[in-house]
């Protein structure tokens, strides 16, 4: 039986024949006309037919047009990156770094709240406009544009785009609602606090079997764990001596389609945080967590913004902070180039709308939650938004696609490189400093104790680190 984990088999493939274009290969027309021949909804679960068009796929030939180099293992990757800082120097007290940890928290949290009500209609769109209009149509509707604070779920008597997530709308805001933008942070923070910085890619997954729901995980995570946990018996899952041979080749590439998509990118920010100062060790960490779900961009994602996170504590140029982030993944590698083209874009556009229009062009066809194109909205919010914590939030949110993965990834950023006490703006206070999350160990808990515990692991680390 083929093992479906987000979507069934059908769709898998369907999703597999683009993502074998997007790494080089050629699909022959051979697949193409057999694939064709099934039916969406009669041949979901066709398990001899997709298994013999899988078949077909093994072995293609890379077009000998393909010019990236983008490998998995971190030794290559580090071979191929360009020149960087690696580690900056951390002139922050105590507390003034308590301060920025709590900062990044408040700023992961409000951003991921502020464009949670909003995911749905930022990919989706509605009324025949694309995501960005549609969420620009549903603020003006509301007399809300610009943004500057969540949304209303007011209805209007004439129809229109209904939103969901109540707990994040405006009338009812109170905390920060469960969501897996979070719950990766505080999975990256329990792993540091429990194997400290050696644990090994296994002890993510582990931590993710007894921590959080299977329905709490979506695309590549969902299929990823299931393949590790078809791999690897549960009585032997937590005794590295007895464990099976499973690959990461295997967990992130069987029957996962979604290997280069966001999954990865919006799970950097617990280990960045405990690496504050240390963009290389926060990409390493970073790579450790993504490459049993992903491969190339869906890697590089996460240590693209592990990498800037970290330096965010230490620097808040955005211009030096993407340098940063870009100095630690292949040089020549798709997301490299996409932010390349994206800091050109920014310096022609006068402001997010039409940088977007660039944007949507450049990328169009591009599933809206692949990492390259949500990255790049990432970075030209801490442009257009000058690093100012609300605004930049906003404009991620404004610019659509997953905008609850945007929102608090740059949340995170602004968040460290402005500190708690110079947050400022609207968005903090509605939370409480509160996290609800679906996170066996956090039901509910502080940003400010998140930041504590951040800083003890932070701590630990910079005394045990080799690295100068």
């Amino acid at each position: 039986m083929i093992a479906a984990g987000w979507e069934n088999p059908f769709r898998h493939l369907e999703y597999e024949l683009v993502q074998l274009e997007y790494e080089g290969y050629v699909v022959p027309d051979t697949v193409r006309i057999e694939f064709a021949k099934l039916c969406p909804k009669r041949d979901a679960f066709n398990e001899n037919a997709i298994k013999q068009i899988r078949r077909m796929l093994e072995n293609l030939p890379r077009n000998p047009e393909f010019k990236y180099e983008q490998p998995d293992d971190l030794e290559t990757i580090k071979k191929l990156r360009p020149a960087g800082p690696r580690k900056l120097k951390m002139e922050l007290s105590d507390d003034e770094l308590l301060d920025r940890l709590h900062g990044a928290w408040t700023g992961r949290a409000a951003g991921c709240a502020l464009g949670k009500p909003v995911e749905g209609l930022g990919m989706g769109g509605y009324g025949g406009l694309n995501g960005r209009l549609s969420i620009k149509k549903y603020l003006q509707d509301r007399n809300h544009w610009e943004l500057d604070y969540y949304f209303s779920g007011k209805e209007l008597s004439s129809g229109g785009a209904k939103l969901g997530c109540e707990k994040s709308l405006r009338e009812n805001i109170a905390y920060m609602e469960p969501d897996d933008d979070i719950h990766y942070s505080l999975i990256g923070l329990k792993v540091l606090e429990e194997k400290g910085a050696d644990f090994k890619w296994y002890d993510v997954a582990n931590a993710w079997n007894d921590s959080l729901p299977y329905n709490a995980i979506c695309t590549a995570e969902t299929q990823a764990i299931l393949n590790y946990n078809m791999a690897v018996p549960r009585c032997t899952a937590k005794n590295v001596d007895l464990m099976p041979v499973c690959s990461p080749v295997f967990t992130s590439r069987n029957n996962n389609p979604y290997r280069e998509w966001i999954g990865a990118q919006i799970r950097a920010d617990g280990w960045a945080y405990c690496c504050a100062g240390n963009p290389e060790l926060a990409a390493e960490f970073a790579w450790r967590d993504a490459h049993w779900t992903h491969s190339a961009n869906g890697i590089y994602g996460e240590m693209f913004v592990a990498a800037m996170i970290a330096a965010s504590f230490c620097e808040n140029d955005p211009r030096k902070l993407v340098e940063i982030g870009l100095s630690e993944i292949p040089a020549n590698c798709r997301l490299a180039e996409d932010i390349r083209h994206a800091l050109k874009d920014i310096e022609e556009c006068s402001d997010f709308e039409s940088f977007m229009e660039r944007s949507e062009t450049y990328f169009k066809g591009m599933s809206p939650v692949h990492t390259n194109n949500n990255a790049v909205i990432v970075v030209m919010s801490l442009f257009y938004g000058k690093m100012n914590p609300d605004r930049s939030i906003c404009v991620s949110v404004m610019g659509a696609l997953d905008t609850d993965c945007n929102g608090a990834t740059t949340g995170s950023i602004v968040g460290a490189a402005s500190g708690h006490r110079s947050f400022g703006g609207k968005l903090a206070a509605p939370l409480y400093d509160t996290i609800k999350p679906l996170v066996f160990g956090f039901q509910e808990i502080t940003m400010r104790e998140l930041a504590e515990r951040c800083l003890k692991v932070y701590k630990k680390i910079n005394r045990t680190d080799l690295r100068s």
